[in-house]
C-alpha cells in the first residue's frame, strides 16, 4: 500500500459521485481494526473462555495468543492514509482496574479507545472531506455507567464532526460536507437511543461466515449479498477467514497471518475484483492485513463502475 496515496480519495472521486449514498459506494474497511497493538503484559480479556485464561497465565501462551489476536499491521494512522474508511471496533473495561478507562480488546487488551478516537480525529481534521465509520459492535466487562463514560468520550473527540441518524439513503458525501460532519458512529448497545449522534447497530449488518475455508467464504459472501436489504441499511462483506481451535493448535507458532490470510488473500481479492457497488451490490468490505495486498485501492476503484453506470444512463 503506498503511503499516503489513498488519503484522500473520497474529495478526489468523480463529482457525480458525490451525490450517490455512501450505502451504494465501495468503501474499505479493515476487521478488528485496533489489533495492530496488543499488551502480553495484560491479563487475558473478557472475551476469551475460562480455559483460555488459565492457560494464558503460561507467559508463552500469551505471546502465541498475540500471534492469533492481531489482525492488523497498520495504525489507525495509517490504515487511514491507504484508505481504510470503516473500522470493526471491540472495546471492554480492565476488570479490576480503578475507574472507567475503556480499551480496544482481541483476546488480549489494546490501547486506550480514547487515544484511538484521537489518533483518527486529528487524520479527519487534516484531511476535511474523508468520512469513516466506527462501528463498535462488540462490548465486554461493561455496565451502563461504562457505556456513559465512552459515549462522551467519543463525543469529546469528534465534536461537530459526528453525523446525526438520518436516513440511510440520505447520507451522501455531499450531505456531509455541507454539513462539515465526517464520522458515522453504530453502537450496538440500546443505550444509542439516548444520543442522536449513535447510529443502531442493525443499521450495519455485517454477517459472518466463520469459516477458514476460502470457497466456503466466497459463496457466503456472494449469497449474503443477495440478501441484502435494498434501502434503510450499510452493509458489510466481511471477508475473512476465521481459526477453529484446532487451525490454532496445529499452527500455534505460525499465527493467523501466515497460516490463513497470505495463502488466501489473492483469491479474495479476485472475488473483489468481480464486484460491483450500488442497490444490492457490495458497500463496505472487510479484510486481515489490509497492506499485505493493494486491499483497499482494489475496493475504491469499483466506484468507477458506478460512474460509467451513471455516464451511460446519463446519455440515454
Amino acid at each position: 500500500m503506498a503511503e499516503g496515496s489513498n488519503a484522500d480519495w473520497m474529495g478526489s472521486l468523480a463529482p457525480a459521485l458525490s451525490t450517490f449514498p455512501l450505502a451504494h459506494l465501495a468503501i474499505p474497511g479493515s476487521h478488528d481494526s485496533f489489533s495492530y497493538w496488543v499488551d502480553e503484559k495484560s491479563p487475558v480479556g473478557p472475551d476469551q473462555a475460562t480455559a483460555i485464561k488459565r492457560l494464558a497465565k503460561i507467559s508463552l501462551v500469551k505471546k502465541l495468543m498475540k500471534k492469533w489476536s492481531v489482525t492488523q499491521n497498520l495504525t489507525f494512522k495509517e490504515q487511514l492514509e491507504g484508505g481504510i474508511r470503516y473500522f470493526d471496533l471491540r472495546v471492554s473495561s480492565k476488570p479490576g482496574e480503578v475507574g472507567q478507562e475503556i480499551y480496544f480488546i482481541h483476546g488480549l487488551f489494546g490501547i486506550k479507545v480514547w487515544d484511538g478516537l484521537m489518533e483518527i480525529n486529528t487524520f479527519l481534521s487534516q484531511h476535511p472531506k474523508e468520512a469513516i465509520f466506527l462501528d463498535f459492535n462488540h462490548f465486554y466487562a461493561m455496565e451502563d455507567q461504562h457505556h456513559i463514560y465512552l459515549i462522551n468520550r467519543i463525543r469529546e473527540a469528534f465534536g461537530s464532526k459526528l453525523c446525526t441518524m438520518e436516513h440511510v439513503e440520505n447520507v451522501t458525501l455531499q450531505y456531509l460536507w455541507e454539513k462539515s460532519q465526517q464520522v458515522l458512529i453504530f453502537y450496538h448497545y440500546p443505550l444509542y437511543q439516548e444520543y442522536p449522534f449513535l447510529w443502531p447497530g442493525n443499521k450495519m449488518p455485517a454477517p459472518w461466515a466463520n469459516t477458514t475455508n476460502v470457497h466456503k467464504l466466497l459463496q457466503f459472501l456472494e449469497t449474503t449479498l443477495g440478501e441484502r436489504a435494498q434501502h434503510g441499511t450499510f452493509h458489510v462483506s466481511q471477508a475473512i477467514l476465521t481459526p477453529r481451535v484446532k487451525t490454532i493448535a496445529r499452527h500455534l507458532i505460525r499465527g493467523l497471518k501466515n497460516t490463513l490470510v497470505h495463502r488466501n488473500l489473492p483469491m479474495i481479492l479476485n472475488w473483489v475484483k468481480t464486484q460491483k457497488p450500488g442497490v444490492m451490490g457490495v458497500n463496505i468490505i472487510t479484510s486481515d492485513f489490509v497492506e499485505l495486498v493493494d486491499f483497499a485501492a482494489t475496493v475504491i476503484a469499483l466506484n468507477d463502475l458506478l460512474l460509467e453506470g451513471h455516464q451511460a444512463m446519463t446519455k440515454s
